[in-house]
Protein backbone atom coordinates (compact mmCIF):
# COMPACT_ATOMS: atom_id res chain seq x y z
CA UNK A 1 0.00 0.00 0.00
CA UNK A 2 2.51 2.32 0.50
CA UNK A 3 4.00 1.83 -3.05
CA UNK A 4 0.81 2.46 -4.55
CA UNK A 5 0.23 5.70 -2.28
CA UNK A 6 4.08 6.69 -3.44
CA UNK A 7 2.86 6.62 -6.77
CA UNK A 8 -0.42 8.23 -6.21
CA UNK A 9 1.45 11.08 -4.85
CA UNK A 10 3.80 11.43 -7.30
CA UNK A 11 1.22 11.51 -9.70
CA UNK A 12 -0.81 14.44 -8.11
CA UNK A 13 2.36 16.03 -8.17
CA UNK A 14 3.47 16.23 -11.18
CA UNK A 15 0.18 17.55 -12.43
CA UNK A 16 -0.20 20.18 -9.87
CA UNK A 17 3.30 21.55 -11.02
CA UNK A 18 2.35 21.77 -14.75
CA UNK A 19 -1.05 23.41 -13.22
CA UNK A 20 1.23 25.49 -11.30
CA UNK A 21 3.25 26.65 -14.28
CA UNK A 22 0.65 27.97 -15.85
CA UNK A 23 0.14 30.41 -13.14
CA UNK A 24 4.14 31.35 -12.31
CA UNK A 25 6.01 31.85 -15.75
CA UNK A 26 8.29 34.68 -15.11
CA UNK A 27 10.71 35.20 -12.35
CA UNK A 28 10.11 39.10 -11.26
CA UNK A 29 7.89 39.87 -7.66
CA UNK A 30 4.30 40.07 -8.12
CA UNK A 31 4.25 42.24 -5.36
CA UNK A 32 6.60 45.44 -4.54
CA UNK A 33 7.65 43.99 -0.98
CA UNK A 34 5.73 41.12 1.60
CA UNK A 35 5.84 41.48 5.11
CA UNK A 36 5.10 39.01 7.76
CA UNK A 37 3.45 38.75 11.78
CA UNK A 38 2.89 35.59 13.42
CA UNK A 39 4.55 33.16 15.70
CA UNK A 40 6.58 30.08 15.49
CA UNK A 41 4.71 29.01 12.12
CA UNK A 42 6.75 32.03 10.11
CA UNK A 43 9.47 32.79 12.65
CA UNK A 44 12.42 32.88 10.72
CA UNK A 45 14.76 33.93 13.35
CA UNK A 46 13.37 36.63 15.84
CA UNK A 47 13.64 34.49 18.46
CA UNK A 48 17.08 33.59 18.41
CA UNK A 49 18.80 36.45 20.64
CA UNK A 50 15.49 36.47 23.27
CA UNK A 51 16.07 34.51 26.84
CA UNK A 52 13.61 31.76 25.93
CA UNK A 53 12.84 28.27 25.30
CA UNK A 54 10.76 28.95 22.11
CA UNK A 55 14.09 28.79 20.00
CA UNK A 56 14.81 26.87 17.06
CA UNK A 57 18.36 27.63 16.42
CA UNK A 58 19.79 23.85 16.38
CA UNK A 59 19.25 20.61 14.92
CA UNK A 60 16.91 19.18 14.01
CA UNK A 61 15.99 22.13 12.73
CA UNK A 62 17.15 23.45 9.42
CA UNK A 63 18.37 20.37 8.54
CA UNK A 64 16.34 20.54 4.80
CA UNK A 65 17.36 24.24 4.96
CA UNK A 66 20.51 25.24 2.79
CA UNK A 67 24.21 24.17 4.17
CA UNK A 68 21.75 22.04 6.78
CA UNK A 69 21.73 25.44 9.09
CA UNK A 70 19.39 25.82 11.71
CA UNK A 71 17.93 29.44 11.29
CA UNK A 72 15.49 29.79 14.00
CA UNK A 73 12.76 28.32 11.68
CA UNK A 74 11.01 26.18 13.84
CA UNK A 75 10.72 23.06 11.07
CA UNK A 76 13.30 21.19 8.86
CA UNK A 77 13.13 23.37 5.69
CA UNK A 78 10.72 26.52 4.72
CA UNK A 79 7.62 28.31 6.46
CA UNK A 80 4.76 28.21 4.91
CA UNK A 81 5.20 32.34 5.43
CA UNK A 82 8.61 31.17 2.99
CA UNK A 83 6.86 29.28 0.36
CA UNK A 84 4.72 32.63 -0.29
CA UNK A 85 7.23 34.44 -0.69
CA UNK A 86 8.62 32.11 -3.08
CA UNK A 87 5.53 32.23 -4.81
CA UNK A 88 5.37 35.71 -5.04
CA UNK A 89 8.85 36.15 -6.55
CA UNK A 90 11.08 37.08 -4.10
CA UNK A 91 14.35 35.15 -5.13
CA UNK A 92 15.64 35.99 -1.29
CA UNK A 93 14.06 34.98 1.70
CA UNK A 94 12.65 37.92 3.63
CA UNK A 95 14.81 38.38 6.67
CA UNK A 96 13.81 38.20 10.46
CA UNK A 97 13.42 42.35 11.77
CA UNK A 98 17.26 41.33 13.62
CA UNK A 99 18.58 41.00 10.50
CA UNK A 100 16.87 43.77 8.46
CA UNK A 101 19.61 45.98 7.46
CA UNK A 102 19.98 49.13 4.43
CA UNK A 103 17.68 48.91 1.26
CA UNK A 104 16.78 45.12 2.07
CA UNK A 105 13.85 46.28 3.92
CA UNK A 106 12.17 47.39 0.99
CA UNK A 107 11.74 44.23 -0.02
CA UNK A 108 9.97 43.59 3.80
CA UNK A 109 10.41 41.99 6.87
CA UNK A 110 9.64 38.98 8.81
CA UNK A 111 8.73 40.07 12.15
CA UNK A 112 7.05 36.69 13.97
CA UNK A 113 8.20 35.35 17.07
CA UNK A 114 7.78 31.96 18.47
CA UNK A 115 5.21 31.30 21.41
CA UNK A 116 3.82 34.92 20.87
CA UNK A 117 0.29 35.86 20.65
CA UNK A 118 -2.46 38.54 20.57
CA UNK A 119 -2.25 39.22 24.10
CA UNK A 120 0.70 40.12 25.88
CA UNK A 121 1.28 37.48 28.05
CA UNK A 122 0.47 34.77 26.18
CA UNK A 123 3.53 31.84 26.08
CA UNK A 124 5.67 34.15 28.43
CA UNK A 125 5.74 31.11 31.04
CA UNK A 126 8.42 29.75 28.32
CA UNK A 127 10.31 33.21 28.57
CA UNK A 128 10.58 36.21 26.37
CA UNK A 129 8.74 36.29 22.79
CA UNK A 130 7.79 39.90 20.48
CA UNK A 131 3.55 39.72 20.75
CA UNK A 132 1.81 41.54 18.16
CA UNK A 133 2.00 44.76 19.84
CA UNK A 134 5.44 44.15 19.84
CA UNK A 135 5.30 43.12 16.28
CA UNK A 136 3.67 46.34 15.06
CA UNK A 137 6.13 48.32 17.34
CA UNK A 138 8.79 47.34 15.31
CA UNK A 139 7.21 47.45 11.89
CA UNK A 140 6.54 51.37 12.97
CA UNK A 141 10.17 51.79 13.27
CA UNK A 142 10.91 49.57 9.73
CA UNK A 143 7.86 51.93 8.27
CA UNK A 144 10.39 55.19 9.30
CA UNK A 145 13.71 53.84 8.08
CA UNK A 146 11.59 53.29 4.94
CA UNK A 147 10.49 56.64 4.89
CA UNK A 148 13.82 58.21 5.08
CA UNK A 149 15.31 55.58 2.20
CA UNK A 150 12.58 57.17 -0.62
CA UNK A 151 13.21 60.57 1.01
CA UNK A 152 9.47 61.37 1.29
CA UNK A 153 6.65 60.27 3.38
CA UNK A 154 4.26 60.29 -0.24
CA UNK A 155 6.44 57.88 -1.78
CA UNK A 156 6.52 55.55 1.59
CA UNK A 157 3.11 55.50 1.40
CA UNK A 158 3.11 54.67 -2.45
CA UNK A 159 5.73 51.55 -2.15
CA UNK A 160 3.50 49.95 1.39
CA UNK A 161 0.26 50.30 -0.24
CA UNK A 162 1.70 47.24 -2.80
CA UNK A 163 3.20 45.26 -0.26
CA UNK A 164 1.37 41.95 0.43
CA UNK A 165 0.89 42.05 4.60
CA UNK A 166 1.13 38.08 5.68
CA UNK A 167 -0.74 38.26 9.79
CA UNK A 168 -1.15 35.17 11.68
CA UNK A 169 -1.36 34.83 14.83
CA UNK A 170 -4.27 33.42 17.53
CA UNK A 171 -3.09 29.58 18.13
CA UNK A 172 -0.64 30.33 21.19
CA UNK A 173 -3.42 32.39 22.95
CA UNK A 174 -5.32 28.97 23.15
CA UNK A 175 -2.27 26.30 23.09
CA UNK A 176 0.41 28.75 24.88
CA UNK A 177 -2.10 30.63 26.77
CA UNK A 178 -6.09 29.82 27.83
CA UNK A 179 -5.98 25.91 27.67
CA UNK A 180 -2.56 25.72 29.91
CA UNK A 181 -3.76 26.00 34.14
CA UNK A 182 -0.69 28.45 34.57
CA UNK A 183 -3.17 31.31 33.18
CA UNK A 184 -6.07 33.08 34.75
CA UNK A 185 -8.15 33.18 31.07
CA UNK A 186 -9.89 30.49 31.22
CA UNK A 187 -11.55 31.01 34.74
CA UNK A 188 -11.89 34.72 33.40
CA UNK A 189 -13.94 33.42 29.98
CA UNK A 190 -15.93 30.75 28.36
CA UNK A 191 -14.66 29.98 25.40
CA UNK A 192 -17.13 32.63 23.06
CA UNK A 193 -16.27 35.49 25.95
CA UNK A 194 -12.46 35.06 24.58
CA UNK A 195 -13.08 35.04 21.33
CA UNK A 196 -14.41 38.13 21.56
CA UNK A 197 -11.99 39.59 23.77
CA UNK A 198 -9.38 38.45 21.55
CA UNK A 199 -11.15 39.56 18.43
CA UNK A 200 -11.18 43.18 20.24
CA UNK A 201 -7.61 43.33 20.47
CA UNK A 202 -7.19 41.80 17.20
CA UNK A 203 -9.44 44.61 15.43
CA UNK A 204 -7.30 47.30 17.00
CA UNK A 205 -4.42 45.74 15.81
CA UNK A 206 -5.22 44.93 12.04
CA UNK A 207 -6.69 48.63 12.29
CA UNK A 208 -3.05 49.96 13.54
CA UNK A 209 -1.41 48.30 10.33
CA UNK A 210 -4.05 49.64 8.23
CA UNK A 211 -2.56 53.52 9.62
CA UNK A 212 1.20 52.15 8.91
CA UNK A 213 0.13 51.72 5.53
CA UNK A 214 -0.85 48.33 4.80
CA UNK A 215 -3.39 48.02 1.79
CA UNK A 216 -3.45 43.72 1.38
CA UNK A 217 -3.69 41.98 4.24
CA UNK A 218 -3.79 38.29 4.41
CA UNK A 219 -5.17 37.40 7.98
CA UNK A 220 -4.74 33.62 8.77
CA UNK A 221 -7.07 31.67 10.83
CA UNK A 222 -6.03 29.35 13.76
CA UNK A 223 -5.64 25.73 12.54
CA UNK A 224 -5.99 21.83 13.65
CA UNK A 225 -4.23 22.88 17.46
CA UNK A 226 -5.88 20.64 19.19
CA UNK A 227 -4.26 17.88 16.86
CA UNK A 228 -0.91 18.81 17.71
CA UNK A 229 1.14 15.61 19.08
CA UNK A 230 1.17 17.87 22.32
CA UNK A 231 -2.79 18.50 22.67
CA UNK A 232 -3.31 14.77 21.85
CA UNK A 233 -0.94 13.78 24.58
CA UNK A 234 -3.26 15.39 26.95
CA UNK A 235 -6.76 14.28 25.24
CA UNK A 236 -8.64 11.36 27.04
CA UNK A 237 -8.82 8.76 24.39
CA UNK A 238 -5.48 9.30 22.46
CA UNK A 239 -7.12 11.51 19.48
CA UNK A 240 -7.27 15.05 18.94
CA UNK A 241 -8.81 17.13 22.08
CA UNK A 242 -11.98 18.81 20.49
CA UNK A 243 -12.25 21.50 23.35
CA UNK A 244 -9.44 22.89 21.81
CA UNK A 245 -10.36 22.63 18.33
CA UNK A 246 -13.90 23.98 19.31
CA UNK A 247 -12.69 27.04 20.82
CA UNK A 248 -10.50 27.85 17.89
CA UNK A 249 -13.58 27.08 15.30
CA UNK A 250 -15.32 30.07 17.57
CA UNK A 251 -11.93 32.26 16.97
CA UNK A 252 -11.98 31.77 13.11
CA UNK A 253 -15.87 32.37 13.11
CA UNK A 254 -15.44 36.00 14.47
CA UNK A 255 -12.08 36.28 13.11
CA UNK A 256 -14.50 35.94 9.26
CA UNK A 257 -16.70 38.14 10.73
CA UNK A 258 -14.12 40.99 11.64
CA UNK A 259 -12.20 40.74 7.90
CA UNK A 260 -15.70 41.13 6.55
CA UNK A 261 -16.10 44.75 9.02
CA UNK A 262 -12.64 45.86 8.04
CA UNK A 263 -13.34 45.29 4.17
CA UNK A 264 -16.36 47.27 4.79
CA UNK A 265 -15.05 50.08 6.90
CA UNK A 266 -11.53 50.12 5.00
CA UNK A 267 -12.76 50.80 1.07
CA UNK A 268 -9.74 51.40 -0.32
CA UNK A 269 -7.85 48.15 1.41
CA UNK A 270 -8.54 44.62 1.25
CA UNK A 271 -8.13 42.19 3.83
CA UNK A 272 -8.76 38.24 3.27
CA UNK A 273 -9.37 35.41 5.69
CA UNK A 274 -7.14 32.67 4.94
CA UNK A 275 -9.17 29.43 7.00
CA UNK A 276 -6.19 27.36 7.98
CA UNK A 277 -8.48 25.07 9.85
CA UNK A 278 -10.03 24.18 7.08
CA UNK A 279 -7.71 23.63 5.18
CA UNK A 280 -6.05 21.65 7.60
CA UNK A 281 -8.79 19.36 7.98
CA UNK A 282 -8.27 18.18 3.69
CA UNK A 283 -11.89 19.29 2.73
CA UNK A 284 -11.72 19.95 -0.52
CA UNK A 285 -15.32 21.96 -0.93
CA UNK A 286 -14.02 24.56 1.48
CA UNK A 287 -10.49 25.61 1.01
CA UNK A 288 -10.90 28.52 3.51
CA UNK A 289 -10.02 31.42 1.45
CA UNK A 290 -12.61 33.73 0.04
CA UNK A 291 -13.17 34.74 -3.84
CA UNK A 292 -12.15 31.67 -4.92
CA UNK A 293 -13.90 32.96 -8.06
CA UNK A 294 -11.39 35.51 -9.10
CA UNK A 295 -8.50 32.82 -9.70
CA UNK A 296 -8.33 31.00 -12.97
CA UNK A 297 -9.04 27.22 -13.30
CA UNK A 298 -5.08 26.26 -13.31
CA UNK A 299 -4.75 27.73 -9.74
CA UNK A 300 -8.01 26.75 -8.23
CA UNK A 301 -6.77 22.74 -10.13
CA UNK A 302 -3.90 23.85 -7.69
CA UNK A 303 -5.22 24.09 -4.56
CA UNK A 304 -7.75 20.90 -5.08
CA UNK A 305 -4.49 19.06 -5.82
CA UNK A 306 -2.78 20.08 -2.64
CA UNK A 307 -5.91 19.58 -0.54
CA UNK A 308 -5.72 16.04 -1.85
CA UNK A 309 -1.42 16.09 -1.36
CA UNK A 310 -2.11 16.24 2.41
CA UNK A 311 -4.86 14.15 3.03
CA UNK A 312 -2.51 11.38 1.23
CA UNK A 313 0.40 12.54 3.38
CA UNK A 314 -1.67 12.39 6.02
CA UNK A 315 -2.65 8.67 5.85
CA UNK A 316 -0.15 6.85 4.68
CA UNK A 317 2.61 9.10 5.99
CA UNK A 318 2.48 9.52 9.32
CA UNK A 319 2.64 12.42 11.28
CA UNK A 320 3.67 15.37 9.75
CA UNK A 321 5.02 17.71 12.95
CA UNK A 322 8.65 18.08 13.30
CA UNK A 323 8.44 19.03 17.15
CA UNK A 324 5.15 19.01 19.39
CA UNK A 325 3.65 22.06 18.41
CA UNK A 326 5.49 22.97 14.95
CA UNK A 327 5.06 20.95 11.39
CA UNK A 328 7.83 19.53 8.86
CA UNK A 329 8.76 21.56 5.14
CA UNK A 330 6.29 19.33 3.19
CA UNK A 331 3.20 20.83 5.33
CA UNK A 332 4.40 24.33 5.02
CA UNK A 333 4.73 23.68 1.34
CA UNK A 334 1.79 22.63 1.14
CA UNK A 335 -0.15 25.23 3.05
CA UNK A 336 1.78 27.67 1.03
CA UNK A 337 0.52 26.52 -2.33
CA UNK A 338 -2.58 26.33 -1.31
CA UNK A 339 -2.80 29.75 -0.20
CA UNK A 340 -3.97 32.41 -2.55
CA UNK A 341 -2.06 35.61 -2.79
CA UNK A 342 -3.80 38.80 -3.10
CA UNK A 343 -3.00 40.96 -7.11
CA UNK A 344 -0.74 43.18 -7.02
CA UNK A 345 -2.58 46.36 -8.89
Amino acid sequence: MASQSNELLSALISLCVIAFMKVSVDGAPKVQCYFIFGDSLADSGNNNPLRTFAKANYPPYGIDFPNKTPTGRFCNGLTTADIIGQRLGFTNLIPPFTLAHGSTILQGVNYASASAGIREETGRHLGQNICLDGQLNNHRAIVSRITALLKTKAAAKAHLRKCIYYVGLGSNDYINNYFLPNYPTSKEFNPDEYADALIDQYANQLVSLYLSGARKVAVFGVGLIGCTPRAISTSKGGGCANAINNAAQIFNRELKSLVDRLNRKFRNARFIFVDIFEMSSGDPTSFGINNLGTLNFSFSFLIICMVIIIIIISIFNGVLEIDHLNFADIHFRVQGFECWMLPSQ
